[in-house]
């Protein structure tokens, strides 16, 4: 069944404004969730008593809470194709909620992860606090990961849709795992570029908007070949700029 262009337009405002509404919170920042607070302690070496009082000014929960925040303002927008297929392959009465739980199921990959990003993220800032270092750290291996081809690898398991049970307590259980197993596939492709805005001391916003964008355009690229390859990955770039000449064209005439 195909989906028609009102139901697409629907799905993909409702997505992308989800993300739109986090990314304002998120640059408003409240409470300080998205950055780590330091104290003289923990600037003077790692010992367990600055852990202690790192932990008490960063609590894991508010952590969390941020980590979870930037999942859904980044990852929302990517999410548009397989809502959209799975809406189109749903009972009409069943369409609503399996579209749910696959966003559920895919957004508790990423908090999973997060539990582990969240135990880096705190060490790191306990033994570098207030430094590039840690950022620097990740970025070597997170760009030897962005041109490997296991990151090819995953990014080409996300084009995956497989079949899905159409009724019942199975079309329930299907849209879930189904969400889980794309967590995977996008936890794979992007734990890289998910770990390192948050590992910077200052510019953690703009580098999210850059990563976001990055993401999203891996998104938009068919399936390849797997094997080592040096690609910047612009199709969002590529795609903005033609429609960007399209409309100038228009107007011009």
């Amino acid at each position: 069944m195909r989906i028609s262009a009102k139901h697409k337009l629907l799905i993909n405002l409702l997505l992308i404004g989800i993300s739109l509404l986090v990314w304002v919170i998120l640059l408003f920042n409240p409470g300080g969730i998205m950055t780590m607070e330091h104290c003289h302690v923990s600037a003077s070496g790692p010992s367990a008593a600055s852990l202690e009082m790192l932990l008490e000014m960063n609590p894991v929960s508010d952590q969390l809470l941020g980590w979870g925040l930037m999942v859904v303002a980044m990852m929302l927008p990517k999410l548009t194709l397989p809502v959209q297929q799975l809406f189109a392959t749903s009972l009409k009465r069943m369409r609503f909620i399996t579209c749910m739980l696959f966003v559920l199921g895919y957004l508790a990959t990423w908090m999973l992860v997060g539990l582990f990003m969240v135990v880096a993220i705190t060490l790191l800032n306990l033994w570098f606090p207030m430094s590039f270092m840690p950022a620097l750290v990740v970025l070597l291996p997170g760009l030897v990961w962005q041109f490997s081809p296991w990151k090819q690898y995953f990014l080409n398991q996300g084009h995956d849709h497989r079949p899905l049970s159409a009724f019942g307590g199975a079309a329930l259980r299907d849209a879930f795992q189904y969400g889980l197993v794309h967590g995977v596939w996008c936890v794979g492709a992007g734990w890289a570029l998910m770990l390192f805005p948050m590992l910077l001391p200052q510019g953690h916003n703009a580098a999210m908007l850059i990563v976001t964008f990055i993401m999203i355009s891996e998104h938009l690229e068919q399936p390849r070949l797997v094997k080592w390859r040096f690609d910047l990955r612009l199709r969002l770039f590529r795609y903005l700029i033609a429609q960007t000449r399209v409309r100038l064209g228009a107007a011009a005439v």
